[in-house]
């Protein structure tokens, strides 16, 4: 059973990997002895986390600064990496925008009837046209590059792709209901179209390649307290999750371990979506 989880010298590209997820991410790929590659536009905080992972575990992983709303930067990218490599094995297509609730200038900009269509393009552009620019390119160097059905592409969802906003969670004393901050829409549009995507995905290159959604619930970071109560009050395990809870997802749908599974849409949240 050992075996049909590993990663041994697989090529992995992450997208968003300078964030928290993608670096939990990187590191699921090297815990199972794979080779992560890490894209994202912030190269200082990217280059940190390919030291780190240099460092703890004494493997090779790869950075490279790609904005993923260039399709060109994507082009060049999938390019350097099969002359690199020969191949790739898996996409995690993880980057998105985090919307926030509030915004020190413009307290109601989250609202529906105020959201700026300069916000919704760029959070498209970035969570949902960067996933279909990256699956167009990274997806096509894998079909090309790789046995028949060794594949693997993960879109990273959430439970905002299942269900809609508890905009309760949100509400701020003093304020009346059109005051009230609301999740950005964008945000769950992203998610969901991400879940569109990868049914497509599926049934694309479905001898050639695999493509399975993950939809995590709230990691635990730095949100406040009320916030933190709140939210673990609507998921019957009681809390959120943990920053390293969903390797071993991200180890299944990467290896040989879920090699039935296509088009699946895995949902990690405690339960919350059960109710």
């Amino acid at each position: 059973m050992k075996n049909i989880f590993s990663l041994k010298n697989k090529i992995i590209v992450i997208t968003g990997g300078a964030g928290m997820l993608g670096l939990q991410h990187a590191i699921a790929v090297v815990e199972a002895d794979g080779i992560p590659v890490l894209l994202d536009i912030n190269e200082d905080s990217l280059n940190k986390v390919v030291l780190t992972l240099q460092k703890k575990y004494n493997i090779k992983s790869f950075g490279y600064k790609v904005d993923l709303t260039n399709e060109k930067d994507i082009i060049e990218n999938s390019k350097l990496l099969i002359e690199k490599h020969s191949k790739i094995d898996g996409l995690i297509n993880n980057a998105a925008n985090n919307p926030q609730v509030r915004d020190k200038v413009n307290q109601k900009f989250s609202r529906l009837e105020n959201f700026l269509i300069s916000n919704w393009e760029q959070d498209i552009k970035v969570g949902l046209t960067g996933a279909f620019l990256c699956t167009k390119h990274y997806g096509t160097a894998i079909v090309k590059s790789l046995n028949k059905g060794t594949g693997v592409i993960i879109n990273i969802s959430s439970d905002l792709g299942l269900i809609g906003p508890d905009q309760r969670l949100y509400e701020e004393k003093g304020l009346s209901n059109e005051e009230q901050p609301k999740k950005p829409v964008s945000y769950s549009v992203v998610k969901s179209g991400l879940i569109g995507l990868t049914k497509y995905t599926s049934t694309y290159w479905p001898e050639k390649l695999r493509c399975n959604a993950l939809c995590p619930g709230g990691v635990k970071l730095e949100q406040n307290d009320k916030f933190i109560n709140d939210l673990t009050f609507r998921i019957p395990m009681n809390r959120m999750a943990k920053p390293g809870e969903y390797k071993g997802a991200i180890v299944f749908l990467l290896s040989d371990a879920s090699s039935y599974m296509n088009g699946a849409i895995l949902s990690i949240d405690g339960g919350r979506t059960a109710w």
